[in-house]
């Protein structure tokens, strides 16, 4: 078959591939690459799309078999599908291949191999239509990835994308879904999701999904979602609707597994309880053992116990009883921490006894009692009677117990009861805090019985270095006060005397030892010795201090300081004489309720080197003279000058009936004076009163 086409040739029947002319309007200004090969595989027409596709001119390829010029790839696409053609494989075959051009460019081509017949239905050629999809072949590449980067995004976001209908209902599937819920597609379709959400998300879920609807509004919600292993995971869902030309055509959503960060917030918050409420904890023991440490007295540190209880515990009761060990009992220190019901225990409980606090003191631990159920098993375990426990929880109202053992160095000091009217959990966490309120509490009790029994000591041994009682003289009422000190346990040094002097005087004296303690006790004494054997042998008051300060020098240490208020007075007439040590000055009290202070020279404590002076000091009739100590006057918070004219103020306040007593006036200036404030100091008063004359008189 020659290539040459400029001379023609006489139609044969049938189609005559070598007719140009038949051919030119074919091929001419086509956009697809068209071939004809003979049945032996051999070009024997190809327009210019197919040349310039192959690289490679028209006339070079006529007459040649691909395998001659082709690349090796594009030869055995090309044989293979001739040979399928002529072998009757099939009408046509599709094929796609990639060509690369003279510019290093890579087109995408789709050749298409179809047989031609003539007239008769004989094979005469094998036809190749070829069409570039290099534009489509981009365009869907393109799709393909943008898919697979937003399959990729959505899986890496734990996202779950359904679609379903303007209505709501489900129309596709949505295998995500189902894999994780174990749902059938039946079940799926026929608006199955709704049963995967948890039973008390639902109802507000379906009803927040049909507002969404009705108002084509984004729908953005969360739900707990059942999964195929029976446990319910969190997801967030939100849905829009796709609008053309004003219409909802379908709604398209993603449900996001929010269950990471959920249970990481349940967690944080958890945890953030936790240290709130040991942070609560840790201060309320703080702020307890502080009001502990500050509490001396028994009576004190049970009131601070109740109020531990009611405000850190929220305890509706709270009961402190301490044992007395010689009778194996536990006596209760306050009233009303039990409630008044059969079968409670009284004001003493046996150890013997089964209750909430014997069974603390004698297993040294714990006892708690989240419930009545929990107390009753507590106590029938422990041999209590099981009526009485019955009487006890029917008509009582409580319904949990804390009991704790007070513990000092293992040994057993009372117990603490805590009741509440509600069944009461008892953590890990509260269990700490009470076992270590406890203590604090124990060592409190502890401190305040020993500050009780010391006190007491000490307080009787200052009595028993004054005197037993005043005398009786005519003419003269003579009264007194003395009140230790709260803040301190050891003797001090307050002290007063009076006595009849041989020519029938009497002497008065307020003194005070600078000092605590066995040494200020003993200094008291001695200056009250002396004192006493002065005034009896010459008794001026100036004579009585200087002999004083001689004695002072020769038996006190420097630092010692004592002062006091020394007056010889008339019985009858009131006439007397005063001196001063450094002490405050005497209060003179009129009938009608006028305080007066003495003028007199304050002069300095004994044993300073000085001149001692005495001046008249007149007590008339009807008047009372007070001597008194500076804890009356003066304390931490109020100045001796603030104090004396309190002192005064205090006097103009007293009825007449108290001002014409010297006992009531005692009573009445020490309760005013002290009142507010907190007594740091022995507080020693000692009244000296003229009764009024009468015409008998």
């Amino acid at each position: 078959m020659s290539a040459e086409t400029s001379v023609p040739r006489p139609r044969e029947s049938g189609v005559d591939i070598s007719d140009s002319g038949l051919l030119q309007g074919l091929l001419s200004q086509s956009p697809f690459a068209f071939a004809f090969l003979d049945p032996a595989g051999r070009f024997q027409r190809v327009d210019e799309v197919f040349a310039e596709m192959v690289g490679l001119p028209a006339e070079r390829l006529v007459g040649h078999a691909p395998g001659e010029l082709l690349p090796a790839d594009l030869t055995a696409l090309v044989e293979g599908a001739v040979r399928a053609v002529v072998g009757g494989a099939g009408s046509e075959r599709d094929q796609r291949v990639r060509v690369r051009t003279a510019d290093g460019e890579t087109r995408h081509w789709s050749l298409t191999f179809s047989p031609v017949h003539d007239d008769e239905g004989v094979f005469r050629a094998v036809c190749l239509v070829g069409v570039d999809v290099t534009e489509s072949r981009l365009v869907e590449e393109n799709l393909r990835r943008s898919e697979e980067r937003y399959r990729s995004l959505v899986e890496a976001q734990s996202q779950l994308v359904w679609i379903t209908a303007p209505n709501g209902a489900v129309r596709e599937d949505a295998p995500q879904w189902r894999a994780i819920t174990g749902q059938g597609l039946e079940e799926y379709l026929a608006g199955g999701w709704l049963e995967a959400v948890h039973p008390d998300d639902r109802a507000h879920t379906e009803e927040a999904w049909r507002e969404a609807l009705r108002g084509r509004n984004m729908f953005e919600w969360s739900y707990r979602v059942r999964t195929r292993a029976s446990g319910y995971r969190y997801f967030e869902v939100r849905a829009v609707p796709i609008i053309r030309h004003g219409r909802v055509v379908e709604w398209v959503g993603a449900n996001t597994d929010v269950t990471p960060q959920r249970e990481a917030e349940e967690m944080r918050g958890r945890l953030t309880d936790q240290l709130g409420a040991a942070a609560l904890r840790t201060a309320r023991l703080q702020g307890a053992t502080a009001q502990l440490a500050e509490a001396l007295t028994v009576e004190q540190v049970v009131q601070v116990i109740i109020d531990v209880g009611r405000t850190a515990l929220a305890a509706d009761r709270s009961a402190v009883a301490l044992l007395d060990s010689d009778r194996s009992v536990l006596k209760l220190v306050n009233n009303g921490g039990i409630p008044d019901v059969p079968g409670a225990p009284g004001e003493e409980i046996p150890l013997a006894h089964s209750s909430v606090m014997t069974m603390a003191v004698n297993s040294r631990r714990p006892v708690f009692a989240e419930s009545p159920e929990s107390l009753r098993a507590q106590l029938v375990d422990a041999g209590a009677d099981e009526e009485a426990i019955d009487g006890f929880l029917a008509h009582g109202d409580e319904r949990a117990w804390v009991g704790l053992p007070l513990l000092a160095a293992g040994r057993a000091l009372g117990a603490l009861r805590f009741a509440f009217t509600r069944p009461q959990k008892i953590s890990q966490e509260d269990g700490v805090f009470l076992e270590a309120l406890a203590g604090q509490c124990a060592l409190a009790v502890e401190r305040a019985t020993l500050f009780e029994r010391e006190h007491r000591t000490a307080e009787t041994l200052q009595r028993s270095l004054l005197p037993d009682r005043l005398p009786v003289v005519r003419g003269l009422m003579l009264a007194q006060r003395f009140r230790s000190g709260s803040r301190h346990v050891q003797v001090g040094g307050d002290w007063y005397d009076a006595f009849v002097l041989q020519d029938g005087r009497v002497a008065a004296v307020v003194g005070d030892v600078m000092g605590k303690g066995v040494k200020a006790a003993a200094g008291m004494g001695r200056i009250r010795n002396a004192m006493r054997a002065l005034a009896l042998t010459n008794p001026p008051p100036a004579a009585v201090l200087t002999g004083l300060d001689r004695v002072f020098e020769a038996t006190e240490e420097e630092e010692q300081v004592t002062t006091l208020a020394y007056m010889v007075v008339e019985p009858g007439t009131g006439e007397g004489t005063l001196a001063l040590a450094g002490h405050p000055p005497p209060l003179l009290v009129s009938p009608q309720g006028m305080p007066l202070l003495c003028d007199g020279e304050p002069g300095t404590p004994l044993g300073w080197p000085t001149s001692r002076r005495q001046f008249r000091f007149c007590v008339p009739p009807g008047h009372t003279a007070v001597l008194y100590s500076d804890g009356l006057v003066e304390n931490r918070k109020r100045g001796l000058d603030a104090g004396l004219a309190e002192l005064c103020s205090v006097v103009t306040e007293a009825p007449p009936e108290v001002v014409s007593s010297p006992h009531m006036l005692l009573d009445f200036l020490v309760d005013r004076m002290l009142a507010g404030y907190e007594q740091d100091d022995d507080v020693t008063v000692l009244a000296i009163h003229v009764p009024p004359t009468t015409k008998s008189d």
